[in-house]
């Protein structure tokens, strides 16, 4: 009877403990996304150049979708640039053939990244590791030899002088205010809805197939079909962040389809921290200002990269973010 009591005892508290570090990590993330909202408030207000800032949030939101199947699903993905520039040909091309409106030629072209990420992912959810790699680096190739050869694209010069135009028929989005306040709302939004995704039980279902997928499917759950969900999300995601950067830049060139870019959101997830919802954005944050900082040194930029990358990856291994999520775990 006492070792029932005992152990009745041990159960409920490690679940009270297990309470009270969830409602711990829940309050770190509501003050570091308000922390995270003031900087991107008072940023322009500070001196920083709003053009810079929603640079920043464009490829921060890149990095948030494919965390979602790196950090959380533990998939690779080599070609997530084909969502990011296949979505900002659509949304160029309907912002200045078709006029319309920068709300409606963004959902078009997320809607479009979506679609291609169904596509994609019904070829290359079932395979895993180097296989899964190698198969949307492949198709990531076709959309940029695409891009390079359809008639609409602009070949090598891209698409031009994209119009910001009226949001909503209504704002004026030449001006930088009313621009920088709609990409924050757009890169706030998806945000959230990363946040929503990872924790919620379908977020769930994805960490414990990213754990141990045997077991998961022992469980019931149909892995592939929940890959294949979260791959499209990412892709979607992918997309809007691709699409609001065509409206930004009023460009929409083969630099955003290109392999390389794939290259550059891996090394900023890494570098801030897979596997964790604000280590993404410290990272895009990280190598954006890198590049526009360091431009003048030209190719050395690069070199200058690739020596951080791997002095996180032999002394950060976990990433910034991740580092600092374990330290506040220890201090807690």
């Amino acid at each position: 009877m006492n070792a029932v009591t005992s152990n009745s005892s041990i159960s409920a508290d490690g679940a009270s403990a297990q309470v009270a570090t969830s409602r711990s990590v829940a309050r770190t993330h509501r003050i570091a996304f308000l922390i995270m909202v003031a900087i991107l408030i008072l940023a322009p207000v500070m001196g920083v150049y709003p053009v810079f800032m929603m640079k920043v949030m464009c490829f921060a939101l890149f990095a948030c979708a494919f965390n979602l199947m790196l950090g959380y699903v533990g998939l690779l993905s080599f070609g997530h640039a084909m969502f990011l520039g296949g979505a900002a040909y659509v949304t160029a091309h309907a912002a200045k053939i078709w006029g319309l409106t920068p709300e409606l030629a963004i959902l078009l072209g997320t809607a479009c990244a979506a679609v291609l990420g169904w596509v994609v992912g019904l070829l290359a959810i079932r395979r895993q590791g180097i296989y899964f790699a190698m198969i949307t680096l492949a198709l990531a190739q076709m959309i940029f030899f695409f891009s390079l050869q359809a008639p609409f694209t602009g070949g090598e010069d891209g698409i031009q002088a994209v119009p910001r135009g009226r949001l909503f028929g209504l704002i004026e989005l030449t001006n930088t205010t009313a621009m920088y306040l709609f990409v924050t709302a757009i890169f706030l939004i998806g945000f959230l809805i990363i946040h929503r995704v990872v924790y919620s039980p379908f977020g769930q279902v994805l960490q414990a197939i990213r754990e141990n997928e045997p077991r998961a499917i022992s469980l019931g759950y149909d892995a592939d079909k929940f890959k294949h969900r979260a791959f499209v999300i990412s892709a979607a995601l992918a997309g809007l962040a691709g699409s609001t950067k065509a409206i930004v830049f009023q460009l929409a060139s083969l630099t955003d389809v290109h392999w390389s870019m794939s290259g550059e959101v891996v090394l900023m997830t890494i570098l801030g921290g897979m596997g964790t919802i604000f280590g993404p954005v410290v990272g895009a944050a990280v190598i954006v200002t890198m590049q526009n900082y360091l431009a003048e040194l030209g190719a050395w930029v690069t070199v200058i990269q690739g020596a951080i990358f791997v002095i996180c990856v032999l002394l950060f291994r976990r990433g910034i973010m991740g580092e600092l999520g374990a330290l506040l775990k220890k201090s807690l």
